[in-house]
């Protein structure tokens, strides 16, 4: 236990024969269940998992038949997890790339109570990311954006992190099935908390990498994930400010969208009338700027309502 609370480790693991040894050798003991879901690994994963739990009765290996990605795996833990009453459940990846030394600082948020979900944050120093190639470090910046925008938790800094803690109240409440099923599931995670009412707590700490290659490849990662955040903003929206507790800071998205949408459609035929039919620009294109400038000031008073409504907590 950890300060009174049954803790659980759900790892992931897809093709790691190489890591998920050291990275079983090396969970805390404070950690209750260790669940290894193999997600119809085709190595040897499945064998160095179960010459771990040979030795070691906290590790639990559950198998996937068919490859349903990280997303699956982790629901899968968080199931196992849910039927044996774990207090608090952290994600630790199978290739070894999280430190378990910086475990309890994801655990204390949860237990003291401020928190129902832990991030970890490798971007708040440089330090902390060194290793991290500058094509992945743009990604994230970009996806950490477009993040912020979707789940409504403006003061995250590392979403795509997968190091993680979450507390049971948070997993009895989240419908675990409607989780997107591969990358991108952390993303979609936080979008629920937020319509939930859970608090997330940043947790800085240094990044991790060896030998493995990131299977993401980001140029397709971030145009698939972008519709996956456009579906779950749209989602936050209508069920958070509209069905749960009314706030008139949908209106000013609509309104921004669709002053903005206008100016643009506005500026397209400016420029036709002035290069094509060969009239003066100067009444659309000064119609085109107010509607513009309407239409981000709509957007920009939606975000701000948005964060203060983070700023004043959420049910929990």
């Amino acid at each position: 236990m950890y300060r009174e609370h049954r803790i659980a480790a759900v790892v992931p693991a897809y093709n790691e024969e190489l890591l998920i040894g050291p990275t079983l050798d090396t969970m805390p003991e404070f950690v209750d269940r260790i669940y290894v879901v193999d997600d119809c690994s085709t190595d040897q994963t499945a064998a160095r998992v179960a010459e771990r739990a040979a030795r070691d009765p906290r590790v639990v290996s559950i198998r996937h038949e068919e490859n349903r990605g990280v997303g699956a795996a982790i629901v899968t833990g968080y199931e196992a997890a849910l039927t044996d009453g774990l207090d608090v459940v952290a994600v630790m990846a199978g290739d070894n790339q999280m430190d378990p030394m910086f475990l309890p600082k994801l655990l204390d948020p949860i237990v003291d109570g401020k928190a129902d979900y832990a991030v970890g944050n490798r971007l708040i120093n440089p330090e902390f990311r060194k290793g991290m190639s500058r094509w992945r470090f743009m990604g994230n910046a970009v996806l950490t954006l477009l993040t912020k925008i979707a789940s409504g938790y403006w003061q995250l800094m590392d979403p795509q992190n997968g190091y993680t803690a979450i507390s049971l109240r948070a997993l009895e409440t989240i419908p675990l099935d409607a989780i997107y099923p591969r990358y991108g599931y952390c993303n979609d995670l936080l979008v629920r908390l937020n319509v939930y009412g859970f608090h997330v707590k940043n947790v800085p700490h240094p990044a991790r990498y060896g030998p493995e290659r990131s299977g993401i490849r980001y140029g397709r990662y971030i145009v698939r994930l972008s519709r996956l955040l456009l579906k779950d903003f749209l989602w936050r929206l209508k069920t958070k400010y509209v069905f749960m507790n009314f706030h008139p800071l949908v209106f000013f998205y609509l309104f921004g969208v669709a002053f903005s949408a206008t100016s643009i459609i506005m500026g397209v035929y400016s420029l036709h009338y002035k290069f094509v039919q060969g009239y003066p620009i100067f009444v659309p294109a000064v119609i085109t700027l107010l509607m513009f400038g309407l239409g981000v000031q709509f957007l920009l008073f939606a975000m701000l309502f948005d964060m203060q409504a983070e700023k004043n907590g959420g049910w929990y």
